[in-house]
């Protein structure tokens, strides 16, 4: 009956994204092989959207 604090510890040694190579930032996913914030790996051009105005 132990679901709590002492199970959490062991989720730590898991590690689905590392840092991409294109941006530098940790949102490159090792298993799908793609960049949540760039797009590299699923697209040769930069993602971008137009509701997404912060980054224009």
């Amino acid at each position: 009956m132990t679901k709590g604090s002492v199970a959490m510890g062991k989720k730590s040694s898991k590690k689905n994204r590392i840092a991409c190579r294109r941006c530098g930032k940790i949102t490159y996913h090792i298993r799908q092989k793609t960049c949540s914030s760039c797009g590299f790996g699923r697209s040769s051009r930069l993602r971008s959207y137009n509701w997404k105005k912060e980054g224009k």
